[in-house]
């Protein structure tokens, strides 16, 4: 009996193995595994991964980039330098533990207190911080321990710094398997303000009923204090002790199931799946924002959002070229409160110039900053075809994606832009992206669009 319980266990094991990381390369196998038994059924597995972007940006008007005046800029930095390990002691038990840093240029990005010139200057010696720190339990597992017959519904719980988030799919994205070089930052409304990098403390259910997948929590964000504008009447993140957030998604899987043994969601399977979905989700906060009135009245209001989506990976054609198409589509509604609005720039290298005339100014500030997410709604839609097999491994993936936006604290929508190409040189584990982004520009005394400004980025990524 033991002998049998330890070989249904492997055989989950080495199942989930393969079913994650299919997208990868054949030659990955199971990657980086320490067994902790002869059998393999107790282990430790890691996953590290290096995205590093040479970029040229064209940078808002009023940017300067340490001290200089500058209208582009060309660069090369670290987007993700990480290490995740997940140790697997029984087909019940997980423990998961991820870390690294993101975003270091040659100005930012570097440790605290890192400024000026010298060892420690601007942008050296980054932070290493936690990710995702997470327990689970499986309380029904996909398969009977001592049958090995799959169940219909499986149940697991866990606690810790996770990424079992609500809203969309991409809420909980992978960031090894991108289909554009990065994600649109949107499906992560509440980066680094009420979060650690997408990631909240709190307990976690996830599990199967049939085809529908589902993941909800229950969080402490963390706090936010951002001083509300005397008179303004424009909610910002000012949580004081903050209340519970609850957050949820769930899909129903048409056709093959995708493992949820992790929280990252695929961006491209690369063909090797048949894949759709369509899934809704919300996350809700109460008193998750404040707003001053002319009366020097403070306000709370609520964060509510959500999203409603569809994902597809289908092979198309002839079996033996390997082609397939993605495509992903979502519908975001979000409510921080009034004309609620923020912005921010990936790796953004530029601050404003304090001596630039106010009537050139645009609302997003300096270097490659854009309205990110507001109280108001956002449409994304993105699309990959993979072209035929050329080589025993290389592949070339033309993919395109938009955003509409459409925020209460502005007086105009705008659209976004992005357009690139994926060389895929041994599947995602080694890959070339790029891809060129157009973004809008808004007036900041009349919020209406003004102007755009593009960057090109071509990433280099590496996953063992």
């Amino acid at each position: 009996m033991l002998r049998k319980k330890i070989l249904i266990a492997t055989t989950l094991l080495s199942s989930f193995a393969f079913n994650a990381f299919s997208q990868n390369s054949e030659n990955y196998g199971s990657g980086l595994k320490v067994n902790l038994n002869q059998e393999g059924s107790k282990f430790v597995r890691f996953i590290l991964w290096n995205q590093i972007w040479a970029r040229y940006t064209e940078n808002n008007p009023g940017t300067i980039i340490n001290g200089s005046p500058s209208e582009s800029t060309m660069d090369v930095g670290i987007r993700r330098a990480r290490l995740l390990a997940f140790a697997q002691i029984s087909p019940r038990y997980m423990i998961v533990t991820h870390f690294g840093i993101n975003n270091q240029t040659f100005t930012n990005g570097g440790g605290s207190g890192t400024t000026g010139s010298g060892g420690y200057g601007q942008g050296k010696k980054p932070q290493l911080f936690f990710h995702d720190v997470w327990n689970e339990y499986a309380i029904i597992p996909a398969k009977h321990p001592f049958s090995g017959k799959p169940n219909k519904f499986t149940l697991s719980a866990g606690a810790g710094l996770h990424y079992f988030n609500g809203i969309s799919r991409q809420s909980s994205a992978s960031t090894l398997n991108f289909l554009m070089i990065d994600a649109p930052i949107t499906n992560w409304p509440l980066i680094e303000m009420s979060d650690q990098f997408a990631r909240q403390v709190g307990l976690f259910v996830k599990g199967t009923a049939g085809k529908v997948h589902f993941q909800f929590a229950l969080n402490k964000p963390f706090a936010t204090n951002v001083a509300p504008k005397d008179s303004a009447g424009v909610a910002v993140d000012f949580s004081g002790d903050s209340e519970a957030s609850f957050s949820g998604y769930a899909d129903y899987q048409f056709l093959e199931q995708e493992s949820n043994t992790l929280p990252f969601r695929v961006g491209t399977y690369l063909g090797t799946k048949k894949v759709f979905n369509i899934g809704a989700g919300f996350h809700h906060q109460a008193n998750g924002t404040r707003s001053s009135n002319n009366i020097g009245e403070t306000k709370k209001h609520a964060i509510n959002i959500f999203g409603i989506d569809a994902y597809a990976d289908i092979p198309v054609g002839n079996k033996s070229k390997g082609m397939a198409i993605t495509a992903y589509g979502v519908f975001y509604s979000y409510n921080f409160g009034p004309n609620y609005l923020r912005t921010t720039g990936i790796m953004n290298t530029g601050t404003t110039d304090p001596s630039f005339p106010i009537a050139n100014k645009v609302l997003e500030g300096a270097g490659n900053a854009r309205t990110l997410v507001g109280t108001g709604s956002i449409a994304y839609a993105e699309a990959g075809f993979l072209l035929p097999k050329f080589s025993s491994k290389m592949r070339l993936q033309p993919i395109a994606s938009f955003s509409h936006k459409n925020f209460d604290a502005l007086n105009a929508a705008g659209n976004f832009y992005d357009v690139g190409c994926n060389l895929l040189l041994d599947a995602h584990n080694a890959k070339i992206t790029a891809q060129y982004s157009s973004r809008p520009l808004y007036d900041a005394s009349s919020k209406l669009l003004k102007d755009r400004k593009g960057e090109l980025v071509v990433q280099f990524q590496i996953v063992l």
